[in-house]
């Protein structure tokens, strides 16, 4: 049988900036119980008292172990280099039978300019290709037969190396998500390969994105 305890732990891990304000205690227990404790009624089912909902919020430990926690600790320590590359193009198209072949004609042209920024991403229904501007005329012209369902200028990429076994610890991209969101931070796109982690932004969001990141980091 469901209880209060079991809804509040519910209702936290489906919000963790709610569960992290509450661990750090930076928020009122009163107001927050008043506040949940309709909604907790409604997934009961039954009326609720706001003092049992206060108990259930004191009792609550966030399930992270303190081995994960030092984990988590130590990779954002070893976080690797920061890089930025502007001036980027970002072209979503329409998946085809002729995609993969003109997108041939794409990789020779890259192969002979190694310094380009480069990515391709093939979804189910859409593919997804970030590139040097410089470059956009050329992709245009080359996939002039295929639908673009969106082009987008003005952006740049932060890219972030990870350490060894990052993919081994739970929660690691909230805490750079988290502080993006913090700072207001709009993310046009998110790549992610084995040991990097990129985000693409507009450029008026490169300089707040990038001391965000930097503050995980430190």
């Amino acid at each position: 049988m469901k209880t209060v305890s079991n809804c509040v732990e519910d209702i936290l891990i489906s919000q963790p900036y709610l569960e992290e304000a509450l661990s750090r205690n930076i928020i009122n227990f009163s107001a927050l119980a008043i506040e949940l404790t309709k909604p907790i009624s409604e997934m009961l089912k039954k009326e609720v008292k706001p003092g049992a909902v206060m108990m259930a919020l004191r009792r609550y430990n966030p399930p992270v172990t303190l081995s994960n926690s030092a984990k988590m600790k130590r990779m954002l320590q070893n976080l690797g280099d920061i890089t930025v590359r502007s001036n980027l193009t970002d072209f979503t198209v329409k998946n085809s039978n002729t995609l993969i072949h003109n997108h041939a004609k794409v990789l020779e042209k890259i192969d002979d300019e190694s310094k380009l920024f480069y990515t391709f991403t093939r979804g189910i229904h859409e593919s997804n290709m970030i590139i040097s501007s410089s470059l956009k005329d050329f992709i245009k012209l080359h996939l002039k037969n295929e639908k673009f369902l969106a082009v987008q200028d003005n952006l740049s990429a932060i890219t972030i190396n990870l350490p060894q076994d990052n993919s081994k610890i739970a929660g690691l991209y909230y805490h750079f998500f988290k502080r993006l969101a913090w700072e207001g931070v709009v993310l046009y796109e998110v790549i992610s390969t084995t040991n990097e982690f990129t985000i693409l932004v507009e450029d008026e969001y490169v300089d707040k994105a990038f001391t965000a990141i930097k503050r995980v980091k430190n």
